[in-house]
């Protein structure tokens, strides 16, 4: 009877929504309502649809091109939400007022739910504190402690790579390849724990669960916005057994996911916790060495005041999000840079001359010189350019507020638009993609791959645009309070094994089409239809290696 109560609570929760919903588009029209933007397909869904599918670039561009850096957009029911990439705007949305614009408790509530109670399912002076105690761990002087770490674990990857092409060139599957070493990288580095050998060809149960995670939920885009309700009914049992029963197999594997890293965060906290209470000699055994982040952010724990105590929840949560986070983005970007060089053998040879001249006849080149060299910074700062792994991220209102803009819009009614006033409640959108192209700070050429753009001076129109992104005038790894804590993590993974494989291996295009799929995070796939993840690219040995 119980359960029965609270299935009717919901439904009856979801049902008030919905009427309150339309009886406030009624009685007061939104000052939104005068942006441009695109029609809605129908007063259910507005255009999300057309937003979260995996074939919406077009829609994007769309709205780039046609309507501009502030646009009205249409949700469920009518409602009023923007999408927003206008320079100005996103520096008062992500910086200046960002205790205004917080996460979506959509957004929260999902992370909170597969991932914990980590930096990314954590708001205000909470998620202030979590930045403070683990920024430590993020400064470049402890990249360069993992900067070995990282070698070892990709000289493993070349070997194996190696060892499959050397009888002639192969079709490898190179996500596959990217996602074990993003998991192993973000595990010996990350968490003193190692996910896998990398020493053949296969597939690791973790790391394929974690990259379903994204084309799973993708298609439930409808479903998902429904989270902040259902996470409010009964308790945490009654709602596992609802989602290991109901009947749609997406929301099935999306409970066997959760369960998997929440095992694997607890087994991992338990192991590193042992051998920090064995002593120095049982940590330096350790794999990392006592090196990597959640090492030194236990020993840090044991001598923190009790304010700056983090409980175990929220560490369980801080291993749930970097392995996500980490593993899911990095493997997804150095797939992208990997498809880019197969698409343009010219960047992949000068890329490949830069490497070998650096690194002369030593074993690896040493972190400063290679987070300095050129060529590879371009390649990876066009590539992050163009292809974000999320093409937006979104947030909400906390209370009314005027919104600034770098220029002026015209609205529906003709009249010029100098700012906007928007409403508490407010759902937006961050376009990130978006403001990466904007031609009206990178120019015509704004969507045209070109990495030698980063070895000049860049634009005044992208200087003076003063973009709020803490990476090179970018908004890939955001800004502000929220901007990724670990984006020197993951440009360090990034231009290790780029460095490590592009000198031994040359990559080419496969004859079938990869088409890279949109929801979420970019995931590719061969072929538009396939639901499969995957990235063929023909690998064949470099002759002078």
């Amino acid at each position: 009877m119980a359960v029965s109560l609270s299935v009717q609570l919901g439904v009856l929760g979801v049902a008030l929504w919905a009427l309150r919903s339309i009886y406030l588009r009624l009685i007061a029209p939104s000052p939104l309502a005068n942006l441009p933007g695109p029609p809605r397909n129908s007063y259910f869904f507005g255009n999300l649809p057309q937003l979260f599918n995996r074939y919406a670039w077009d829609f994007h561009r769309e709205i780039i091109h046609k309507y501009g850096a502030v646009t009205g957009i249409h949700g469920l029911l009518g409602q009023n939400m923007l999408y927003v990439f206008d320079p100005k705007a996103l520096h008062s949305v992500i910086v200046k007022d960002q205790y205004v614009y917080e996460e979506s408790p959509l957004f929260m509530d999902f992370n909170r739910i597969f991932f914990g109670d980590g930096l990314l399912s954590s708001l205000g002076d909470v998620h202030r504190h979590q930045r403070k105690i683990l920024n430590p761990v993020f400064n470049i002087n402890h990249m360069r402690y993992m900067t070995p770490i990282f070698y070892q674990v990709t000289h493993k990857l070349r070997d194996a790579i190696v060892k499959q092409v050397k009888t002639g060139d192969q079709e490898i599957d190179m996500l596959n390849w990217m996602t074990r070493t993003a998991l192993e990288l973000v595990g010996q580095g990350g968490l003193g724990w190692s996910f896998d050998s990398l020493e053949e060809p296969g597939l690791n149960p973790l790391a394929e669960l974690i990259k379903s995670l994204v084309p799973t939920v993708a298609p439930l885009f409808l479903l998902v916005r429904f989270i902040p309700f259902f996470s409010r009914i009964g308790s945490a049992s009654f709602r596992k057994r609802v989602v290991e029963s109901f009947p749609n197999k997406r929301v099935r594997k999306l409970a066997t996911i959760s369960e998997a890293l929440d095992t694997t965060a607890k087994e991992i906290l338990h192991t590193k916790r042992a051998a920090l209470a064995a002593g120095d000699q049982a940590v330096s055994e350790q794999i990392g060495q006592g090196k990597d982040i959640m090492s030194v952010l236990l020993k840090a724990q044991m001598t923190a005041s009790a304010e700056d105590k983090m409980p175990d929840n929220e560490l369980l949560g801080h291993i749930n999000t970097l392995i996500f986070a980490a593993m899911e983005t990095t493997s997804g970007a150095l797939a992208r840079i990997l498809n880019k060089l197969a698409e343009h053998q010219d960047v992949q040879d000068k890329l490949r001359e830069e490497v070998i001249a650096a690194r002369g006849d030593r074993e690896e080149i040493p972190y400063d010189e290679l987070v300095s060299l050129p060529f590879m910074e371009a390649v990876c700062r066009e590539t992050l350019r163009l292809y974000p792994p999320p093409l937006t991220l979104n947030r909400k209102t906390r209370e009314d507020i005027v919104m600034p803009l770098s220029a002026p819009i015209r609205g529906k009614d003709g009249k010029e638009i100098n700012e906007i006033p928007v409403p508490a409640g407010t759902d937006l959108m961050i376009g990130i993609w978006a403001s990466n192209i904007n031609p009206a700070v990178w120019g015509e050429d704004a969507e045209v791959y070109k990495p030698e753009r980063w070895l000049k001076p860049l634009p005044e129109s992208v200087t003076e645009a003063r973009v709020p992104g803490v990476y090179s005038n970018l908004m890939t790894f955001l800004g502000g309070g929220r901007a990724c804590i670990g984006f020197k993590f993951s440009q360090l993974e990034m231009k290790v094994v780029l460095s490590v494989l592009v000198e031994h291996l040359k990559f080419e295009l496969p004859k079938e089409e990869i088409y890279w799929n949109t929801a979420g995070i970019q995931f590719p796939t061969l072929g538009r239809e396939s639901d499969h993840s995957q990235l063929p690219l023909k690998v064949s040995l470099v002759k002078s290696a």
